[in-house]
Parts: C-alpha cells; structure tokens; sequence
C-alpha cells in the first residue's frame, strides 16, 4: 500500500472515525482504525467501529498501490495531528503491518495488525429506507437531544426516539426527569410517504451525527436505512452505523398535561442571566432554585437558599396568568432547556408546586420541553 495524501485532510478524517474507537476494546484490533487505500478510486477509506457503533469516511488521496492496514488510532491521530500542513507519503510492503509516514521534517513507522482481523461494519440488507433533510435533523437533535439520560444503565432512555407520522418528524427524549420534544414542520426531503419511521437512537451515535452534518454544510439529504436491530446514517463520504437500543420506549405523551391553570411569558434572554447568575449559589448545594410566581406584581421571584455558604434573590418581570404559586426545579435542567430554544420569548405553564411543567418557544420550532418540579420542604 502507498499513497499520498494531505495531512490537514488525514487528520480530520482520522479525528472523525476514532470518535468511534473504544478507549477499552474487547480485543487488541479494535482500538485501531481500518485504512484502505484504493487505487482505481483514487481514494482512501477510513473505520472506526466499537462493535456497536461504527463510523466510515472517505477522501481523495494519489493511491499509486492498494491495500488495507489497522492501526493504532490514538498513536497515529497523535503522530499526524503534530505535523505541519504537507503532503505525507504513507506506505506499507505487501503482506506487511508496518506503516512508514515520510514527512519533509522526517518519517515515523506505525506498527499495526493485519486486516483481515477487523470486523466488518453491519450492513440493513431487508430494511426500509427513507431520506432526512440536514436542516430537520439538527433542528430535532438541538431540541431533543440534550435530555436523554447519560445513564448507561437506563438503556432505551440513554437514545432519541424518532417517530414520523402526517408528515411530520418527531424527537423524543426524556431521562425520567424531564422530557423534550420536537415536531419538525411539513418535510419534502424527509422520511417518504410509505415509510413509517418508530426507531430508537443511541444518543452517542446521533452525537457523532450531528457533528458530521454540522461540518458538511451542505443541503445533500442524508440516507437512512434501518430495521429492526440496526440504523445507518449516510451523508456524502460519511457513513455512521449503530444498533437500535432495545425495549419499548415509555409513552412519553401521556405525561404531557393537555390543560394548565397556570402560564407565564417571559423574555428568554433576562430569564437565562438570572438563572446563571442565581445558579452559582444553588451549585454549591443542591442546585435547586425557587420560582415564586407573583400574579399581582406580575414577576417570578428566583431565590436560593444555600445552608452555610449563603442565599440569593433575583426578581423578572413576566406575563403572569393564574393564582400564585411556589415551585422549585433543578436549576441545571431550566438552563439546559431554555438554552437550546432560540426565540426571544417563552412560555412556562404548571398547574401545581408537584405535577409537571412545560417550558415551549414562542414562535420558532414546536419543542414542548417538560420538567418535574423538586418538593420544597417546609
């Protein structure tokens, strides 16, 4: 195997598969990357694959011989991200694992292990396939994504589920604590008509997508072919393979109040500074700020109550409906919601200090992001 390629296109390509290579593997092959050089395409192939999730890549590259090598994905992410931006010669003899990296400052040699070790990335044969647009996956990943759990022992709840039905698209996810959902809009790139989407998404692997569809920049659809055990993203010269999580998903929509007695409009911008400002104080003990919702003063108090390092008070104006009330959150779950809605105003709406409540934009995406609200004691 020889080829020449550029080192700042090797380095974002490797940076890109070894997202998907396991600080532990289950066997020595594993923790490297699959490079295949192809001659008649001009172009070389990289993989990286946990055995659960798996990630490709190609570029161009001058291959003058093929062949296909692994290698120590760290070790040689590390060699090539140091090296100044050239071409970069890489070579390996026939029937050999040893790399050779020549460079005009001097060569490096890689030893790595045969091909023929790495297992191949699953492939949808009997599946069904649909089309995504960039614009209505990162728009449901934005919304959604943030809340599924980093629990590994949640299972289903560590993923996205996605559901397309009358035209729509939606995102659920939801760590038992809180739950957000988006409805994408009218979609002619997305999933076709007769294909009727209800799977459920690694949250890593769609962490892995989103950064993908991110740098491509580009209105290309991306192809999504999945059955019942595995799903496979495929944008351009990337492709992202990863099993579906198991179980049923719980039915995420009857937790969703239809009636509220109780709603608030409130500037978006000045709601997220107080909560910043209030939540230095509610990190230092249980990160816990109360909501004190004043209908005649039409304001929502922010206190916090820190034992022994201190206390805070924060007042914003709002547009109040309804009795008032105090209710407590998570003050990191208000944040992390409110900072993935992109309108100037939200609306808040609860009924009680203990059932759920539902913080949504105002004009922008239809995101319903709900939060259950901490017991205040005493």
């Amino acid at each position: 195997m020889k080829f020449v390629c550029s080192q700042s296109e090797l380095n974002t390509h490797l940076s890109l598969v070894s997202r998907a290579v396991p600080s532990r593997p289950s066997k020595p092959v594993l923790g490297n990357v699959l490079l295949k050089a192809d001659e008649t395409a001009q172009q070389v192939m990289l993989t990286g694959f946990d055995e659960s999730l798996g990630i490709q890549t190609c570029f161009a590259a001058q291959v003058e011989q093929a062949g296909r090598l692994t290698l120590p994905a760290k070790l040689l992410g590390d060699i090539v991200s140091r090296l100044s931006a050239e071409d970069l010669v890489l070579e390996a003899p026939e029937a050999e694992t040893v790399l050779t990296l020549t460079c005009s400052s001097g060569h490096y040699e890689v030893r790595g292990l045969s091909a023929e070790e790495y297992p191949n990335l699953p492939e949808v044969e009997a599946g069904q396939s649909a089309e995504l647009s960039p614009e209505i996956l990162l728009e449901g990943l934005r919304g959604a994504l943030f809340a599924a759990s980093a629990d590994e022992t949640k299972q289903v709840l560590t993923g996205v589920h996605l559901l397309s039905e009358a035209a729509t698209l939606e995102f659920a996810a939801t760590d038992g604590h809180r739950l957000a959902v988006v409805q994408t809009p009218d979609q002619p790139a997305a999933a076709a008509a007769e294909t009727a989407i209800e799977v459920t998404v690694p949250g890593k692997a769609l962490r892995e997508l989103e950064r993908i569809v991110q740098l491509h920049q580009g209105s290309e659809a991306i192809a999504l072919k999945f059955d019942p055990t595995q799903v496979i993203f495929e944008l351009g010269q990337q492709r992202i393979t990863t099993r579906l999580l198991e179980g049923q998903y719980p039915n995420y929509r009857q937790l969703i109040p239809r009636q509220f007695s109780r709603q608030m409009t409130i500037d978006r911008k000045l709601f997220v500074a107080a909560l910043e400002r209030i939540a230095v104080l509610a990190d230092q003990k249980n990160n816990i700020v109360k909501l004190s919702l004043d209908n005649e003063r039409q304001a929502i108090a922010l206190t916090v109550e820190a034992q022994e390092v201190g206390s805070g008070r924060e007042n914003v104006t709002a547009q109040i409906t309804g009795d008032s009330l105090d209710i407590a959150f998570n003050v990191r779950y208000l944040l992390d919601g409110l900072k993935v809605i992109n309108t100037s105003e939200v609306q808040l709406q609860c009924n009680s200090a203990t059932s759920p409540a539902v913080l949504s934009p105002l004009g922008g995406s239809k995101m319903t992001y709900l939060v259950m609200p901490v017991q205040i004691r005493g």
